[in-house]
């Protein structure tokens, strides 16, 4: 056989020297078919395979060492063809890449990804024009002018709320009544439950974008469109209630500063300062109900016209009703600190031990309709106080009403209100003590206006702050309950609503004819005191509604629940709901029981007669997590992004590497459980036997046992599945189109990377391959390939370093969704994230870095962003000053030998092609395109020399999982994804799916 061989070789050699040519063997063939010029496609059978066609012959008279030299050349003259290209992506040429135009489509709208990797003209994730589009720049870029920051956006209407009219006219008597040591008490119980309210808001309105509706937003899209519905509705009439109460504080301090403008008799009450007999009377003017109600409605309408002139007017205006609130504030401490020199009342003792002790204790008694000490009438404790005082610190969402015109919402919110309730509530802790150790009880009791009285220099000027203040937090609950009412329709939720719908860039002008008719009605009944228990009602349903969404979407813990306010925790928004429960029924049961109705009245009304929605609130997130109660509510819908759940298919035996007693390979239960927060979720193993079921169903049960056993010893939570079938792409066919109900489908394939594919008992495995991954994409399913399973960390193993994602493709998000999934496990917490992206030009990558960051920052992820750009080795040599000759030397190096392979292969396939066909005459089949083979190598090199440079100590590598090219041969991308992910000893290969799994908004 040798000497044959020998023989043969040396009749060839004298063949060559005496000038005759000779055909070349196969051997040749596949050292000079990649040489060759630009060829057309080759066709597929509709069997899928690849079949090459008979090459021409080539004659030659080189020596064999001359012909490898040509060979080398011929590779290094292709290598640098494609180098000096403009270098395009090609090989992710179906999918919608990671550039500026593509993150401004992700996060809002949800448009359809093809679902096919053969159809690339169907990859339009823009379907509108920018300006048509609600999604990214609509709400993040093109909406920034013209919006207000932190302090006059959030903290001057919250702080202007809550120090209005009851601070002013009904502090000093609550003093009097409850005592300095239940009036702290009083105010430290109503801070504490706003300020808990603020820490639920907070968290909620920093877990996403956010529009407009304020409290009505956050509560809809978390407990979903019937409770958001009813309690914004509720909370729509108390901010229009609540202008009403505002108005009629200031129509009676007017009247109180300027006795002449009475247009009725006053009011004369009786004063008992104390219920003995020896009791002094005296006798008590106050203004008339009329006079309240005409001027009332005199200042309603004047308001309405400013509200009529839109946000431009109420800008303008509204220094005028802010400056004397700290005007106010400070002649009211500086006639504190003063008091007693100046003041000819008795009653105003100055600062004194004395007074303080004396008014330390309560003094809960009997009053007259005017609040004046009675022996008959209303009687007042701690519970009817509370009542009267809550809505002193119910101004907490003025600034969340506004919404839609803050500049940055999650950043606004949180500081603007909690500063708010903090300056707040110092002030009126401060003014407890003061104002009980200035002034007598008596003189706390009988003087409504002690605030005015006690002021420096003259009573006036608070009088006057008392009613721009008064009227400009009637103007801010007038300006906000429209547009609170107008969010509300503009949802659709309502039909009856319709009327009150208003654009973004219109005034709500039927919202606000209904909200004017509304405070006029309350303004009419001119009793304050009776307005404020029903506006307290109305704002802590708003208030329990809140704190009730924190909670549930705290406790629920889904992957889109990642608040940028870190300080909040569900036991608290629970403490919050609870209180708020408290605080109603301490005030009136009877007022309790009406609002509660209302307001399961108005959830029957939107659950009977509304237009249902999925806003991915927390009950959805809820019902997904059981699973019964998910399959009923959500039925076979798509998930919202901000309840989408990784359903990893886990494919356990791809490649036969296993022996047939081990069911699953030990470390890729770790990897299931990396891609659940806090293990949470379900994971489908299933494993393939090949064979005939009646044959095999015996032996799939102890499989699926055996299977079961592994799963409960990795303490995974998933199901086992064993399929019997033909062969492995049939089986994979049946699970992929059969396992799961409804939205409990399996939602990601992870396999394991064949690196035993170029083993000859194995020379299925590229097509099977290629086809799983196509199937994948046809069935709508995502793809992860774990390389490196080996070295895949155990339980109690830590990685340090970093999580390197190379984000080429526009996946739905997924890719940077595993990245904190597996920074959530305690094995990766101690890694950094990087994100890398792939600029084809130098001149994109400033403001695709920008966008990028942006983008990662309104995902509420944190990670570093890195921008690549596709450069030649010499380039990077010339930018990084370092010996790239060597990379590149390698790279050409495997360069050369993938062609060689590739064309090796080819020549097999044709004589194996050539033995099995009977017929001479079958017609030739054209090649596949050469110089796109040639790319596609040079491709995955420059990748793969990117990673190795940037990401040599990563604990794990992302990268984006290319398709097969359409009319390659499963051989060819093999070789490609090789290529990719040489020397990289841990990697996960991901393709995204059809939807998008992370969204921008709360």
């Amino acid at each position: 056989m040798e000497n044959g061989g020998r023989r043969h070789g040396e009749a060839v050699h004298q063949d060559i020297e005496n000038g005759d040519a000779s055909p070349v063997v196969g051997a040749d063939i596949a050292a000079v078919d990649l040489s060759s010029s630009l060829r057309a496609p080759v066709q597929q059978h509709s069997a899928g395979r690849y079949t090459p066609r008979s090459l021409p012959s080539i004659r030659t008279r080189e020596s064999e060492s001359q012909k490898k030299v040509q060979n080398d050349d011929a590779d290094v003259e292709v290598f640098d063809r494609i180098e000096r290209e403009t270098f395009k992506l090609e090989l992710y040429h179906s999918d919608p890449f990671v550039d500026v135009r593509g993150l401004k489509s992700m996060g809002g709208q949800q448009h359809a990804m093809p679902h096919s990797p053969r159809d690339p003209e169907d990859y339009s994730m823009d379907v509108d024009g920018p300006s048509d589009n609600p999604g990214y720049v609509s709400l993040f870029i093109e909406t920034q002018m013209g919006k207000m920051g932190t302090f006059m956006g959030v903290f001057i209407p919250c702080f202007q709320n809550i120090m209005g009219i009851i601070f002013y006219i009904r502090f000093t008597w609550v003093i009097g009544i409850a005592g300095i040591w239940n009036s702290l008490l009083l105010v430290s119980f109503c801070c504490f439950c706003t300020f808990l309210t603020a820490i639920s808001l907070s968290a909620i309105a920093t877990n996403g974008a956010m529009k407009g509706g304020g409290p009505y937003y956050l509560i809809g899209r978390a407990l979903g469109p019937e409770v958001g519905v009813s309690i914004g509705l509720c909370f729509f009439l108390g901010n229009a209630v609540a202008a009403a109460m505002y108005i009629l504080g200031a129509v009676e301090t007017f009247l109180d500063a300027i006795p002449g403008a009475d247009l009725f008799k006053r009011t004369v009450t009786d004063l008992y300062v104390a219920p003995s007999p020896a009791a002094v009377p005296e006798v008590l003017y106050t203004p008339s109900i009329h006079d309240l109600q005409v001027y009332g409605l005199i200042f309603t309408a004047a308001l309405c016209v400013i509200v009529f002139g839109g946000v431009r007017i109420i800008n303008r205006v509204s220094p005028a009703f802010l400056i004397p609130v700290f005007l106010s504030l400070f002649c009211i401490f500086i006639g504190i600190f003063t008091a007693g020199r100046h003041s000819d009342s008795t009653g105003i003792t100055g600062l004194k031990l004395s007074t303080l002790r004396e008014n330390w204790s309560s003094r809960y008694q009997f009053t007259n309709d005017a609040g004046i000490p009675a022996p008959t009438g209303f009687y007042w404790d701690f519970e009817s106080l509370l009542g009267l005082f809550f809505p002193a610190v119910t101004g907490i969402m003025a600034g969340s009403n506004r919404s839609g015109s803050l500049k940055d919402t999650q950043r606004s919110i949180p500081r603007g209100t909690l500063s708010a309730i903090a300056a707040t509530t110092t002030l009126y802790l401060v003014s407890v003590v003061m104002f009980g150790a200035v002034a007598s009880r008596n003189e706390l009791l009988t003087d409504r206006l002690l605030t005015a009285t006690i002021a420096w220099p003259v009573p006036w000027v608070v009088q006057v702050a008392i009613v721009l203040s008064t009227l400009g937090a009637a103007l801010q609950s007038l300006t906000g309950a429209p547009r609170l009412l107008a969010a509300i329709a503009n949802d659709d939720i309502i039909p009856v609503l319709k009327y009150f719908k208003a654009s973004d860039d219109e005034e709500p002008y039927y919202a606000m004819i209904f909200t004017m008719f509304i405070c006029a009605g309350c303004v009419v009944l001119g009793n304050l005191d009776l307005i404020s228990p029903v506006t307290t009602m109305f704002f802590l349903l708003c208030y329990g509604g809140v704190n009730l969404s924190c909670f549930l979407l705290d406790l629920l813990d889904a992957p889109s629940w990642r608040p940028r306010f870190k300080f909040h925790h569900w036991s608290l928004s629970l403490l919050g709901a609870l209180i708020c429960i408290v605080i109603m029924f301490m005030i009136s049961w009877v007022f309790t029981i009406v609002a509660v109705a209302l307001a399961a009245l108005l959830y029957w009304y939107v659950s009977i007669k509304g237009k249902g929605g999925d806003w991915g609130d927390g009950f959805k997130s809820a019902y997904f997590q059981l699973a019964l109660r998910s399959l009923r509510s959500l039925g076979a819908t798509p998930v919202h992004p901000k309840n989408w759940y990784p359903i990893p298919l886990i494919f356990c035996k791809p490649w036969g590497i296993l022996p047939n007693d081990v069911p699953c390979h030990p470390k890729l239960a770790d990897f299931a459980n990396c891609m659940k927060k806090k293990g949470r979720g379900m994971s489908i193993f299933a494993s393939i036997l090949e064979g005939d079921y009646e044959e095999k169903a015996e032996e799939s049960r102890v499989a699926c046992q055996l299977l079961s056993t592994y799963i409960d010893h990795k303490k995974c939570e998933g199901v086992a599945e064993v399929i019997v079938a033909h062969n492995i792409i049939e089986g994979f066919r049946i699970i992929v189109q059969a396992m799961g109900l409804a939205n409990l489908k399996p939602n990601i394939v992870c396999m394991r990377h064949p690196e035993i594919w170029r083993d000859h008992r194995s020379s299925n495995i590229p097509e099977n391959f290629v086809n799983i991954i196509n199937d994948c994409s046809l069935s709508n399913k995502a793809v992860v390939i774990v390389k490196g399973l080996d070295e895949w960390p155990g339980e109690f193993q830590k990685h340090y370093g970093t999580i390197d994602l190379y984000w080429i493709v526009r996946d739905g998000g997924l890719m940077l969704l595993l990245s904190q999934l597996l920074r959530a496990k305690d094995c990766f917490e101690s890694c950094k994230i990087q994100v890398f992206c792939i600029a084809e030009e130098d001149s994109e990558a400033d403001e695709l870095k920008a966008d990028v960051r942006k983008f990662l920052h309104d995902l509420r992820m944190q990670a570093d962003v890195i921008i690549v750009t596709m450069k030649s080795w010499k380039d990077h040599q010339q930018d990084a000053q370092v010996a790239e000759s060597s990379g590149r030397d390698n790279a050409m190096e495997s360069f050369s030998k993938a062609r060689k392979r590739i064309s090796q292969h080819n020549a097999e396939s044709l004589k194996k092609a050539g033995s099995s066909s009977n017929n001479p005459s079958h017609p030739a089949i054209d090649t596949i395109d050469e110089q796109q083979v040639n790319k596609f190598l040079y491709t995955c090199l420059k990748l793969n020399s990117i990673i190795m440079r940037y990401s040599v100590s990563a604990a794990v590598v992302l990268v984006s999982l290319p398709p097969p090219p359409p009319y390659h041969p499963p051989y060819c991308y093999m070789e490609y994804i090789d290529l990719l992910v040489a020397s990289i000893p841990r990697l996960l290969m991901v393709r995204g799916y059809s939807r998008d799994v992370v969204t921008i908004f709360t």
